[in-house]
């Protein structure tokens, strides 16, 4: 059974010179239990994978809920379009991006920042209940995330390394939300370089960032456009859930 699903999680060691699916230590994968999904009384089968204190969360959301996500996001991108931001060095980033929630996350030449505002002057919209119904189910916490970016991934886009480090207190999680195409999800080190593993995140898959993983580097090398059908045009939807205040 463990070696079906180490395979199927698709887990892999980057520092090869082909990705080839890893069995090392470091690579904790959990015993397989039985969760609820979120408020329904359905049980699923979820299998947990830690990587270097990353939880991954594989298949936490059925078909159901992530077709109920999509449809919440409608009037949030309605309301406050997704916009394609600066980094402070001038380059466009590839991935567009919104936010709902008291804070939004933006960047221009200025630097990386929250803003109360979307760029064209409107407030962020609410954060819907059913996303800060993943957060609770998926942390425990009763403090409420205040920002829940959305980030739009086409074909060819993708996000290097990084921190989250613009919110005030690291001591609260973050938590992701995958939705439609896979995305490969690099993890790196609480310092720039060194040696870095990756595991491809699909749709319905929830990791939580917390205790050291909360400042260590991550980010996104590409997507499998078209490996989902969630999505009427491709694509994947991240949604990353922060307390910024």
């Amino acid at each position: 059974m463990m070696p079906y699903i180490i395979a199927r999680l698709g887990v892999y060691r980057e520092q090869m010179t082909h990705l080839q699916p890893s069995f090392s230590a470091g690579f904790h994968e959990s015993v397989t239990k039985l969760r609820k999904v979120l408020a329904r009384n359905e049980v699923v089968l979820l299998t947990k994978v830690e990587i270097r204190d990353f939880k991954v969360l594989k298949s936490c959301l059925d078909v159901t809920l992530q077709r109920a996500l999509v449809q919440a996001l409608r009037p949030i991108l309605r309301a406050a379009p997704l916009f394609s931001p600066d980094t402070p060095y001038g380059r466009r980033m590839s991935v567009r991006m919104t936010s709902a929630g008291q804070y939004g996350w933006f960047s221009d030449k200025a630097g990386y920042r929250y803003a109360t505002h979307h760029p064209s002057g409107v407030a962020w919209p609410d954060i819907p209940a059913v996303v800060l119904d993943i957060w609770t189910q998926a942390t425990g916490l009763e403090r409420q995330p205040d920002s829940c970016l959305i980030n739009y991934y086409g074909e060819g886009a993708r996000m290097a390394l990084h921190q989250d480090k613009d919110e005030a207190d690291f001591s609260w999680p973050v938590v992701s939300v995958s939705l439609g195409d896979d995305g490969l999800f690099r993890i790196g080190n609480q310092t720039r370089g060194g040696k870095t593993e990756s595991i491809w995140l699909s749709s319905g898959d929830v990791v939580v960032m917390g205790g050291p993983a909360r400042l260590t580097y991550h980010g996104v090398d590409r997507i499998r456009f078209g490996s989902s059908r969630l999505l009427p045009k491709g694509g994947r939807i991240n949604l990353t859930l922060r307390v910024v205040s």
